[in-house]
């Protein structure tokens, strides 16, 4: 084959730059190729193989990338809800120091 990298080492794990995973457009669409060649038959074969085995790779980044995604969603509510609850103390402590404040003043 004349494609860099491997299937344990690709090239990139960028999934928008890795070889698209279709089926070979050249091909009828039928289960059975009325003038086909053995060079072409297995070359097709040996492609849909190395597609086959890359199959668990692309939903094991796709996995990944959802985890990922999930993580930071939940990172950015928890440091929402701390942000919350600091100003809520804030405020409360604001209005101790007025009512101090407004104490002092009456005295």
């Amino acid at each position: 084959m004349n494609t860099l990298g491997t299937i344990d080492r690709p090239l990139t794990h960028d999934p928008k730059k890795q070889a698209p995973m279709k089926p070979s457009t050249h091909e009828p669409a039928g289960s059975a190729i009325p003038d086909f060649t053995t060079a072409g038959a297995t070359g097709s074969r040996q492609n849909r193989t190395r597609e086959m085995q890359l199959i668990p790779e692309a939903l094991a980044r796709a996995h990944m990338h959802d985890r990922l995604q999930e993580a930071e969603q939940e990172r950015r509510a928890m440091r929402l809800a701390t942000a919350r609850r600091m100003q809520r103390r804030a405020e409360r402590a604001s209005m101790r120091a007025r009512r101090a404040l407004a104490m002092a003043v009456m005295q």
